[in-house]
Parts: structure tokens; C-alpha cells; sequence
């Protein structure tokens, strides 16, 4: 199994960032290359169409408000991994009540690539989805 995670310290209080991406199908508000987001099953499964149209189905795993973190998995998807269980958490910044440190994580099996490039293809999206975040925050 490999795993890749991602960080980025955000200027607003944690409470205002997970007000942001706290909700399941909050992507397109904060990710620009996910533009829709349909939640089904009572919340739990979203059904997003990235920029191109495709399709990816993820289902909440673990939703923890006081935690302010979520956990998902993809049931379908055009990556080449399987097994994919990612997190998205909002920690306060220790001595800056108005800072956070959001970290987004997963961690799946590599399906006909090595696990050096699944990483490379996660931490990419994490990461660009942060600085994202970041840019939504400052407008």
C-alpha cells in the first residue's frame, strides 16, 4: 500500500476553513477543477464531474465536525489505484487562533503503476487543492 500526504497552513481560524470544505459536497466551492458535486444516499456518497466530464464516486467514511475532519473512499474512478481511503483535516495552529493547518492524506494500492507515481499523482492533487483552498480563502 502506498500513502501521500499533503499540508498547507491556511491565514483563517479553523473554524472559519472547515466552514468552507467541511461539507462532503463542498469541493466546487474552494477546487476549481471539480465544478460539480451531487451528494446521494443521504449525504454519503457524492458523485463529482471534473473539468474534462468524467465522473468519480467517493462514499464518507467518517464525518467528525468537533474534529473537524472527514474520510472518504473512492468507489470509481479514472486513477489506477485501489483500496483509496483519504482524510481531510483542519487543525488549529498552535499560538495563532487565526491560522490553520489543513492536511489532506490518502492512502490506496497502486494498480499497473509503481507506487512511487500513484504518490506522485495524489500528492499533486492534494497539494494543488490546497494552494486552491489557499486562493479561495484570500479572494
Amino acid at each position: 500500500m502506498a500513502s501521500t500526504t499533503a499540508s498547507l497552513d491556511i491565514p483563517r481560524s479553523p473554524d472559519r476553513v472547515w466552514q468552507l470544505i467541511g461539507g462532503f459536497g463542498s469541493l466546487p466551492d474552494w477546487l476549481p477543477y471539480i465544478p460539480k458535486s451531487e451528494l446521494g444516499e443521504g449525504g454519503r456518497v457524492r458523485h463529482l464531474t471534473n473539468a474534462d466530464g468524467g465522473v468519480i464516486v467517493e462514499r464518507l467514511v467518517e464525518f467528525d465536525e468537533a474534529g473537524r475532519h472527514y474520510s472518504y473512499a473512492i468507489e470509481q474512478a479514472p486513477f489506477p489505484v485501489t483500496g483509496y481511503l483519504s482524510t481531510i483535516t483542519v487543525h488549529a495552529v498552535p499560538g495563532h487562533p487565526d491560522a490553520s493547518r489543513v492536511e489532506w492524506s490518502g492512502s490506496f494500492t497502486p494498480a499497473g503503476v509503481s507506487d512511487a507515481e500513484a504518490e506522485e499523482l495524489f500528492h499533486g492533487i492534494y497539494a494543488d487543492g490546497l494552494a486552491s483552498l489557499l486562493t479561495t480563502v484570500q479572494a
